[in-house]
């Protein structure tokens, strides 16, 4: 049996900031608020029963405002990950968007994204379902656009969400959730986070500049540091290269009717794990390499934690990056009168062994 509460959160603008928490029977609980569509903190029982916060994030809706640059937890859009110089054509017309990476990209849907509002909520049964307009031109996109995020969370500790989007003009989209994740907890650092084990079902990436914009070609992964499609230790395969991982990986079998696996991630002295399926072409993994490093100030999230580099990872399901300037990608334009849908199911469990079995680098 779940059970969901609604809470106030405090307040953005004037408007009350909900929160929802859903709670199952193995004492599995998730907690969501409005502002942002955020997922705000995944408690997950080890292989003793003792639960432990997942996923970094803040206390407070002041720490959202003030000090959510990583996007902890967000939904993020109208365009999530990067547009090369943010611009587009769509019809000949030219949009300039936010440059608000790198000087001269667009990251994230902009300066004020879908991450930095509050959206409008409202329950079903266990389901509970977030909604914004997007205003034609915020941040540079045309037409209005009507944004709703279901999340559902079952009795098999099981979160699904489900991203639908309408528009009054052909605009630009690529919704995803971006919750950092530590399977050991949020407050265990990169030490721990080494000694995840992961897989990614996918023999290619998206080939990039060093400023992480596509060039429109692929990597096969077979031979480099991206090959994970054979369970590996984390830490192992980040020592093989600089700045490993921010990469948009390609998902075998998308197409498909049903949803796609797309990763497995352990971590063997919990016995956590976490199993990832969406119906998007991709997946970013990045393994939080923008926090601060050790040798600076911490981002400060729940509980006083200090949030530094590589302290968590993030598998953002998606459309491939920059995908509106490069024809052999899956389109990210949504026309009026059709519907942008994007399905993401985070399955989360335990097991006493360590399984699968671990291949080191």
């Amino acid at each position: 049996m779940v059970h969901l509460l609604e809470q106030d959160f405090g307040t953005f603008k004037n408007e009350i900031v909900k929160k929802y928490t859903w709670q199952t029977k193995s004492g599995f609980k998730v907690s969501i608020i409005s502002y942002g569509a955020t997922i705000q903190s995944i408690l997950v029982p080890d292989k003793v029963g003792e639960l432990n916060d997942v996923v970094l994030g803040f206390d407070d809706i002041n720490g959202y405002v003030e000090r959510n640059e990583p996007y902890l937890g967000a939904t993020v859009g109208r365009c999530a990950n990067r547009i090369r110089g943010a611009n587009f054509q769509i019809d000949g017309a030219d949009f300039q968007l936010a440059k608000n990476v790198s000087e001269h990209d667009h990251l994230h849907g902009g300066l004020v994204g879908f991450d930095k509002v509050n959206w409008n909520s409202v329950v079903d049964g266990y389901k509970v379902t977030f909604s914004y307009l997007s205003k034609d031109g915020e941040e540079g996109y045309p037409g209005d656009l009507l944004t709703n995020v279901t999340y559902d969370v079952t009795d098999d500790d099981v979160i699904n969400v489900q991203f639908i989007a309408t528009s009054t003009k052909k605009t630009v989209i690529n919704l995803t959730n971006h919750s950092y994740f530590n399977l050991a907890g949020h407050d265990t650092g990169a030490e721990e986070l080494y000694n995840h084990v992961i897989s990614i079902n996918a023999d290619r990436i998206t080939e990039t500049t060093p400023q992480s914009i596509p060039t429109g070609g692929f990597v096969n992964v077979g031979g480099t540091p991206f090959d994970l499609r054979i369970p590996i230790r984390l830490g192992d395969v980040m020592k093989q290269g600089q700045n490993l991982f921010d990469d948009n990986f390609c998902i075998n079998t998308y197409g498909n009717k049903d949803l796609n696996f797309v990763s497995r991630v352990s971590h063997p002295r919990s016995g956590r794990y976490l199993e990832v399926y969406s119906d998007q072409p991709g997946v970013q993994l990045y393994t939080a390499n923008f926090l601060p490093f050790p040798d600076q100030e911490a981002l400060v999230g729940k509980s006083g934690v200090g949030y530094r580099r590589h302290g968590a990872f993030c598998l953002e399901t998606q459309n491939y990056p920059d995908a509106v300037h490069h024809p052999n990608f899956p389109s990210p334009i949504l026309k009026p009168g059709d519907i942008y849908k994007h399905k993401v199911t985070y399955r989360f469990g335990t097991e006493k062994y360590n399984y699968p079995q671990v291949v080191s680098a």
